[in-house]
């Protein structure tokens, strides 16, 4: 499976089962396009008739770039087979360890953002905050069942986790004192909306937790539109300055403010600068998921619109790259040279296998996203997941149990997509949320530019200097 692009100047062509990635000229791109349905002579007489007012093209030339194809071809660098389709069924019977966990510390929330999924932090049930004995069972249920794998993962998420700050610092003390005797080594994330941090908040957040998401949607009339206080004013001039405070103090530990763009702002670019502008280095701006019905939802017609803001976002991260004010976008983080393994690759986030989320009550669900519907309760932390037919189902989804993923040349990249996302969506866990699918491969495409380009200007800059 080959996917060719042209993009700011640069002809790629994506090899799927393979990864490689390859820029090529014109007749190169061409020729590739052509390769496989098409009979070599029918091709040189082709490319012949299509470059024919083009001097440096000759029957020589293409024969040579033919040959080059039927290498790297030999090589396994382009055209090469599915390895992969038995290893997807093999993967559905393999046994799983639990690894991270999502534990909503808060079913509540001190913002009333419009297009939260988690209504307001209240996942459509009743306020709460966890109790210490909750948090303190939902670590031991994850050392329990967490294996072989000794790096484990926490994210504190709500609501607003800020809100039960004192049974986040129990729970990371607890935590931290099982590590030596389990031989295990916790990785805390906390996800928070800013409004109430402080001085002695930033610097526990900056000694214990390996990832903070500070949430900021972008420009002052942007962010207040959606993100309010209870109040109903704007969060924007209250939260920022206590952005700034803390990622000044972060030093080069990880953080991300995420946003989210919406109808209201299809110029989200222009969103992700304006957050660059105000100092922060390491950014993501997600799409909102919502009911279609709503006056922010993004559509279908909006396509085009975003394609095109991805595309100037990779151009403008590389022009401030070359001027040393370059800044890191979530989705375009891509590794082509190594990357994930190819289980991870093919099997996804883990979310219900590898990956659950835990209520403030000690309910287990697969996800955040799934928390509040009871269908998809999978047990509870003192009695483990009591459905485990429920867990098997996520452990069938990936990119080759989805019909709509088949001939996808971005499969092994997404993995097959969100399985909340597919289930709104579409009601079935193997269903595709195609908007989202579109919007993936657009990202992907950029990224791979934004690296072809990187690379390119490092082997220049090598070559300088060797001159």
């Amino acid at each position: 499976m080959i996917h060719q692009y042209k993009l700011n100047g640069y002809n790629i062509v994506m090899d799927t089962y393979s990864g490689a990635v390859h820029v090529v000229d014109d007749l190169a791109f061409d020729i590739i396009a052509l390769y496989e349905a098409t009979p070599v002579e029918e091709i040189v007489t082709m490319m012949l008739e299509q470059y024919a007012n083009d001097p440096e093209i000759n029957e020589t030339e293409i024969r040579d770039t033919l040959s080059d194809v039927e290498e790297l071809k030999a090589n396994g660098e382009l055209f090469t087979e599915d390895l992969y389709q038995d290893l997807s069924i093999d993967l559905k019977n393999r046994q799983t360890f639990v690894k991270a966990l999502c534990l909503n510390v808060a079913h509540t929330c001190n913002l009333t953002c419009d297009y939260c999924f988690a209504s307001q932090g209240k996942y459509n049930g009743d306020r709460a905050i966890m109790k210490f004995e909750v948090g303190k069972q939902a670590i031991d249920f994850l050392l329990e069942n967490s294996g072989f794998h000794s790096n484990l993962d926490v994210d504190f998420f709500g609501g607003e986790p800020l809100m039960a700050w004192r049974v986040v610092k129990q729970i990371v003390e607890y935590a931290r004192s099982k590590e030596e005797e389990s031989n295990k080594t916790f990785r805390f994330t906390f996800t928070t909306n800013g409004m109430l941090l402080n001085d002695e908040i930033n610097e526990f957040l900056n000694k214990e937790m390996y990832n903070v998401v500070l949430s900021l949607d972008g420009r002052k009339e942007i962010h207040d539109r959606l993100r309010r206080t209870v109040n109903g004013k704007g969060s924007y001039d209250y939260i920022l300055p206590k952005f700034q405070k803390f990622v000044e103090g972060r030093g080069d530990k990880e953080y991300y403010v995420r946003g989210t763009y919406t109808g209201n702002n299809v110029d989200f670019t222009n969103d992700i600068f304006h957050v660059a502008n105000l100092g922060f280095d390491k950014l993501s701006m997600e799409p909102v998921i919502c009911d279609p019905s709503e006056p922010y939802a993004l559509t279908e017609e909006h396509l085009p619109a975003l394609y095109r803001q991805y595309e100037i976002l990779a151009e403008e991260m590389l022009k401030r790259g070359e001027e040393g004010n370059d800044f890191t976008f979530y989705h375009y983080m891509l590794d082509l040279s190594e990357g994930p393994c190819i289980q991870k690759r093919i099997s996804g986030c883990g979310s219900g296998t590898e990956y659950m989320a835990v209520t403030p009550w000690g309910e287990i669900f697969p996800c955040h996203q799934f928390v509040g519907d009871e269908e998809f309760s999978l047990g509870n932390i003192w009695d483990g997941v009591t459905k485990p037919e429920l867990q098997c189902q996520f452990k069938e989804v990936n990119c080759y149990s989805k019909p709509e993923c088949q001939d996808c040349w971005a499969k092994l990249y997404c993995s097959g997509g969100c399985p909340a996302n597919s289930l709104h969506a579409t009601g079935s866990l193997k269903g595709n949320y195609e908007f989202s699918c579109d919007l993936f491969r657009k990202r992907v495409e950029c990224s791979m530019m934004v690296k072809v380009a990187e690379s390119i200007r490092e082997m220049e800059a090598e070559a300088m200097v060797a001159e």
